[in-house]
C-alpha cells in the first residue's frame, strides 16, 4: 500500500528489528506483510569480493518471516525463482511481487505470496521499476527489460485488482526521462513519481546513469503534471515512499555524490536526510535524518510502523539490519 499512516506529529523514532538471519543481508529484496507476519524474500549480495574486484553477485529466493517485533526470523520457503530488483507491494488481499529478475534475464510473473490465486503477468520483463497501491490498482513505472540494457523503459501501467479478469492497462507514459530505481507513492488516488536514474550507453557500452531530481503526480481523469524538483537527488530510495499525514516520506536514497569516491571500500554510504513532500502545498522540507544508510530495499507497513528490512548499505556491501519506524 501507500503506507498512509494517521499521526499528530510527523517525525518518526527508528529502532532495530531483529536482524535478518544472513550476516551479509541482501539487496533488492522483497518485503510485505502476510496475514500479520512480516516477510522478505529473495535479493543478492556478494561472496567473495566486491564488485569493483570481479566479485560475482550471487541471487537468492529465501524466504523469511517474523512474527512479532520481538520474535526470531524463520525460513519458511522460497520463491519460485531466484529473484531480486522488482516490486513488492502489500494490499489488503495480501503481497503480491512483480517482475525482478537475476544475472541473466528479467521476469514477468506477477504472483500472491503464500496464497493462491493467478494475476496476469507484466506486458514486459522487467526489473529496477517502481510501484505503488492506489485504491485497489497497482500502478508500475519505468525499469528496465533486460539486465543488460542501456535504456530505461518509459512505460507506465496499471492492474486494477477489483476487476477479477484484470488485465494490465498501458498508461500514458511519464513526461520526464525513463528512469530506474525511482520511487513511488499514492495520495488521494493521486499517484507520484520520484527521482531515479536515466540512463544512456557509455563508450564502454556499457549502461551509465543520469542522475535525476524531478518529481510528477499523475491523476487518472487528468494525467500527468510536473512537481517542484527535490531537493536531492533520491536514486534507489525505499519504495513505496511511506505516507503521513498527507506528507510523502523519502527516506534518505543515492545522491550520486559519491559515486567515483575512492579509494571504494571507503565510500561513506549514501544520504540519511529525510526529505518530505506536503501533498496540499506542494512544497518540500527536510525532517531530520534516518540512522541507517539503506537503498535499493522495501519500505513496509507493519503493525502500523513502517520497517525498512535491509538493503545496500554502500557500493556492493549489504546490511542485514532491519528498522522499524514509530511515530513520535
Amino acid at each position: 500500500m501507500s503506507l498512509t499512516l494517521t499521526a499528530s506529529a510527523a517525525d518518526l523514532q527508528w529502532s532495530p528489528l531483529p536482524a535478518l538471519p544472513d550476516a551479509r543481508g541482501f539487496a533488492g529484496s522483497f518485503a510485505g506483510v502476510v496475514d500479520g507476519t512480516l516477510m522478505v524474500a529473495g535479493g543478492t549480495h556478494f561472496i567473495d569480493k566486491m564488485p569493483w574486484e570481479g566479485g560475482t553477485k550471487v541471487w537468492y529466493d529465501t524466504l523469511f518471516a517474523l512474527e512479532k517485533p520481538d520474535g526470531a526470523w524463520r525460513v519458511v520457503g522460497k520463491l519460485p525463482k531466484l529473484n531480486g530488483y522488482g516490486v513488492s507491494i502489500t494490499t489488503p488481499a495480501g503481497w503480491i511481487v512483480l517482475g525482478g529478475g537475476n544475472a541473466t534475464e528479467h521476469f514477468r510473473e506477477v504472483f500472491w505470496v503464500q496464497k493462491a490465486g493467478q494475476l496476469p503477468p507484466l506486458p514486459k520483463p522487467c526489473a529496477f521499476m517502481c510501484g505503488c497501491e492506489s485504491d485497489g490498482v497497482i500502478y508500475i513505472s519505468g525499469g528496465i527489460e533486460t539486465p543488460a540494457a542501456t535504456t530505461a523503459l518509459s512505460t507506465f501501467w496499471s492492474l486494477d485488482l477489483k476487476q477479477s479478469d484484470a488485465k494490465w492497462q498501458e498508461l500514458p507514459h511519464c513526461p520526464g526521462k525513463p528512469r530506474i530505481l525511482a520511487c513511488m507513492a499514492a495520495v488521494n488516488g493521486v499517484v507520484h513519481l520520484f527521482s531515479g536514474a536515466a540512463l544512456h550507453a557509455g563508450k564502454d557500452g556499457k549502461p551509465e546513469r543520469e542522475w535525476l531530481n524531478n518529481a510528477w503526480a499523475y491523476e487518472p481523469a487528468t494525467g500527468w503534471k510536473k512537481l517542484p524538483d527535490m531537493p536531492r537527488v533520491a536514486v534507489a530510495a525505499p519504495n513505496p515512499a511511506p505516507v503521513i499525514d498527507g506528507k510523502i516520506y523519502i527516506l534518505g536514497g543515492d545522491d550520486g555524490a559519491n559515486v567515483n569516491f575512492e579509494p571504494k571500500e571507503k565510500h561513506p554510504g549514501f544520504p540519511r536526510s529525510v526529505l518530505v513532500f506536503d501533498v496540499k502545498t506542494q512544497t518540500w522540507s527536510q525532517a531530520g535524518e534516518v540512522p541507517f544508510s539503506l537503498v535499493t530495499t522495501n519500505a513496509v507497513r507493519w503493525q502500523d510502523q513502517i520497517v525498512i528490512p535491509g538493503g545496500e548499505a554502500r557500493p556492493g556491501v549489504r546490511s542485514p539490519q532491519v528498522w522499524i519506524g514509530t511515530i513520535k
